[in-house]
């Protein structure tokens, strides 16, 4: 499905299709990929029966931009009566009994969920190796992974099955995968999407974004997305914008920094080469390039992988096969039942993350390793303050790398979490940041990153669209 959200719903308006004709197509689609693994599931009933509600809406005029439009979500956002795993055998039967905030607002705008997709357990990886229902494959080199944790949403719409699907962003699991497959991803300011019904990992990181082809289809969806919700105690209360309407914003006069940092070290030549080049293109557009530095980017990657796990230990801890998840057979007593229900139920990732938060906030490690890291933290926040000072966006590569094989890092996890170096800070900060293809390297998509101060989605949404009105690489698809 390459057309953009503004075509399919011009169609759908002009009668050239109906949401019900969308739909089976994306269905059909999804089936006929099943070789990606991109879903847990697929739910034809209710995405035909809601597709057949949004039919009814826009023949009665109904001028909401996403009817009709079929997508997929995350499947770590709750859906009432369809199954919402994390990609966990902890889940693998939960049924929840309400829907997310972000599900409730795209079901209120008429757009249309053909299932849920799959994901690493409960958002912990970069790779989406770590589901408990199988590897995701990037569709552009099915040896190859889609990143993670948001992997199957992005090799969705990498694949064209859906133009659209959500996503959440705790460490970068928005950006890196939409950066691997060759696509538009973008997460916000903390706070600007309710986490309501969004299953936790770590609570003061996680931000639900929008995984689509080109900056203006994220600014159709965040729109419709974003906004104050009672229900969350972290949402913020701020007017809602229109991103769409900021997209004409042109590049004149913007200062973008280039994060030298961004730039050392690890990252693969063509992967900067490709960076550098759209950041001329962005030159050539009327932004003005500034040198910037985030003396404390190295910080990063340590102080997430202690704040992060610790959050995730107590997140975690009611999942005990009491009151809902996965329970053990014929347990013995009740130290048994904790023991084999949480054992059996979580996997090799989450049990090591659980095993390092529980250490950092133990007595006698609080403070050598989570008071710290929170104070590196606040040290990385200011940086970015301090460099906001200067310019108007802050610019490197998503990812140092293109996608990397299936099964190259899963035995290296540092490895593995070094593929984060680039992200990792944006949501200790609490900023917004998107991520747009930039070019190729060894014939794989590589991603541009753009990242601007709290609540400036719309200079980010803006800044990426203007680019890919000069550009093409957002429009480029991998074979099937």
């Amino acid at each position: 499905m390459a057309s953009s959200i503004a075509q399919l719903a011009q169609d759908l308006r002009a009668r050239k299709a109906s949401a019900t004709e969308l739909t089976q197509a994306a269905l059909a689609r999804a089936r006929a990929r099943d070789d990606l693994n991109a879903f847990i599931t697929l739910d034809a009933g209710a995405a035909l029966a809601a597709a057949q509600r949004a039919d009814a809406t826009i023949t009665a005029g109904d001028v909401q931009p996403l009817a009709g439009i079929p997508f997929v979500h995350k499947d770590i956002f709750c859906t009432n009566g369809i199954r919402t795993t994390c990609a966990s055998r902890m889940l693998e039967n939960f049924v929840p009994p309400y829907d997310a905030a972000v599900v409730e607002r795209l079901d209120a705008a008429h757009a249309v969920s053909i299932g849920k997709a799959n994901m690493d357990e409960f958002a912990m990886g970069s790779s989406n190796e770590n589901s408990h229902f199988g590897a995701v494959k990037n569709p552009w080199d099915a040896t190859r992974v889609p990143g993670g944790s948001s992997g199957g949403s992005a090799a969705a719409v990498a694949a064209g099955i859906v133009p659209f699907a959500t996503g959440t962003d705790t460490g970068g699991s928005i950006r890196q995968p939409a950066a691997f497959c060759g696509i538009t991803g973008i997460k916000p300011t903390y706070g600007r999407v309710s986490r309501y019904g969004m299953i936790a990992y770590a609570s003061s990181l996680d931000c639900g974004g929008v995984l689509a082809r080109s900056a203006a289809d994220c600014a159709q969806v965040l729109g419709a997305m974003a906004g104050h919700d009672a229900r969350d105690a972290t949402s913020v209360d701020r007017p809602r914008e229109d991103y769409v309407a900021a997209l004409s914003t042109t590049l004149q006069g913007l200062k973008i920094g280039i994060a030298r940092e961004y730039f050392g070290a690890g990252v693969e030549p063509g992967v900067a080469a490709a960076v550098r080049a759209a950041l001329a293109q962005c030159e050539k557009l009327g932004a003005t390039l500034v040198d910037v530095s985030l003396p404390n980017a190295a910080l990063a990657i340590p102080a997430y992988y202690v704040i992060a796990p610790a959050e995730a230990s107590s997140n975690l801890a009611r999942y005990d096969g009491v009151r809902y998840g996965h329970r053990c057979g014929d347990p013995k007593t009740l130290e048994d039942l904790y023991t084999r229900s949480r054992g059996e139920g979580f996997g090799v990732e989450v049990k090591r993350r659980i095993l390092v938060g529980t250490y950092a906030l133990s007595a006698g490690y609080y403070d050598a390793y989570y008071l710290r890291a929170q104070r590196a933290r606040r040290v990385i926040a200011n940086d970015f303050v301090e460099a906001f000072g200067h310019v108007d966006l802050i610019a490197g590569p998503t990812s140092p790398t293109v996608a990397f094989k299936l099964g190259e890092k899963t035995s290296d996890p540092l490895a593995m979490y070094a593929a984060d170096v680039n992200t990792v800070a944006v949501n200790l900060a609490g900023l917004p940041a998107i991520s747009i293809p930039a070019g190729f390297s060894e014939d794989l998509p590589v991603g541009l990153q753009l990242i601007a101060p709290a609540f400036h989605e719309s200079r980010l949404l803006a800044a990426a669209h203007q680019f890919q009105l000069a550009t093409d690489w957002h429009t480029r698809s991998p074979r099937a």
